[in-house]
């Protein structure tokens, strides 16, 4: 029997997500904010290991904190993280409007204007707030498609179950598997289209790293090599909460591509211009950083035969949209 139980964990996992799905957004969407926020408040007060990562996560960014300020920006933190779930399991039954209502962005002159000049334009954003709705936004606000990719999660029934949800929202999302997935999102920027990705935390052995709150990283050589193969606008978009129901954004300056260096050089310094302008907005709202997994080198675990690695997931499947 012992040999049933990832799949039985498997199937409760799925289910579990799929009640969220069909049972949260028929809530009056005071009691879905309330369940949820309690929610946040029972998972914070087990101090697990999601919560744990979370405030050592935070200790970074937010260096002169004491062990109550850490405890006080997790809690929010959880709080904020829980926000995601509930506003993404009730946006399929949200209408246009209520989408362009519940995210004021700014800066978004430098997105159209990009798109307008038929070059195709990278969006690259860490885990902050909810990188759905801004999706969503894009999709039903501005009318226009795009591409991003997502990791593959067990069991695969779940993987399809977040491929459809984001589907109907009007992306195209393909699966996270290198060099395939960056071959079609190079053809989507060279036609002029739009690509997001999620960018703040590396989930391959090719990974750049970089300079994050004064300790080294690694993320993603994806929006920097697109860059530089399509000739696509590179801007950085940070997202953030700000305790009313509407949603902040910003879109960055570009990074532009340097003019000189080697492919490798130039890809490491538009990876740590991407982390810089990251930095800018956790810092400015950490409680709205949802990492909830390890980060930093110093804190990876090694592989067998040296390598680090993330180890195990610090709370739940991942839904985000990877770069590869």
């Amino acid at each position: 029997m012992s040999g049933d139980g990832p799949g039985v964990r498997d199937r409760l996992t799925d289910g579990l997500y799929g009640l969220g799905w069909s049972a949260v957004k028929t809530l009056p969407e005071p009691a879905a904010r309330a369940l949820f926020r309690t929610l946040a408040d029972q998972v914070w007060k087990r101090r697990g290991t999601a919560v744990l990562r979370l405030e050592s996560n935070l200790a970074r960014v937010v260096p002169d904190a004491d062990a109550a300020r850490l405890a006080e920006l997790s809690k929010a933190g959880m709080r904020s993280y829980m926000r995601y779930w509930m506003e993404s399991f009730r946006l399929p039954t949200w209408d246009p409007r209520r989408i362009r209502e519940s995210i004021d962005v700014q800066d978004a002159h430098r997105l159209t204007g990009g798109l307008d000049a038929g070059k195709g334009v990278i969006l690259a954003l860490p885990h902050l707030g909810n990188w759905d709705l801004a999706g969503a936004w894009v999709t039903t606000g501005l009318k226009v498609p795009f591409t991003t990719v997502a990791e593959r999660l067990k069991p695969e029934s779940l993987y399809d179950r977040f491929v459809a949800y984001r589907q109907g929202l009007g992306m195209e999302v393909l699966p996270h598997n290198g060099g395939t997935a960056l071959g079609t999102l190079a053809r989507r920027l060279r036609s002029g289209g739009l690509v997001c990705l999620v960018a703040d935390r590396d989930l391959s052995a090719s990974g750049v790293e970089v300079d994050f709150f004064g300790d080294t990283a690694r993320m993603p050589a994806g929006p920097a090599l697109l860059a530089q193969q399509t000739g696509a606008l590179l801007l950085p978009v940070t997202l953030w909460y700000d305790g009313t129901p509407v949603m902040g954004a910003r879109v960055h300056p570009p990074v532009p591509v340097p003019e000189t260096g080697t492919r490798a050089e130039k890809t490491s310094s538009m990876t740590q211009a991407l982390a810089d302008a990251f930095a800018t907005g956790i810092a400015e709202h950490p409680e709205d950083w949802h990492m909830l997994q390890r980060l930093w080198l110093a804190d990876l675990e090694p592989r067998p035969g040296g390598a680090p690695h993330a180890g195990p997931r610090g709370a739940g499947p991942e839904p985000r949209g990877e770069a590869p």
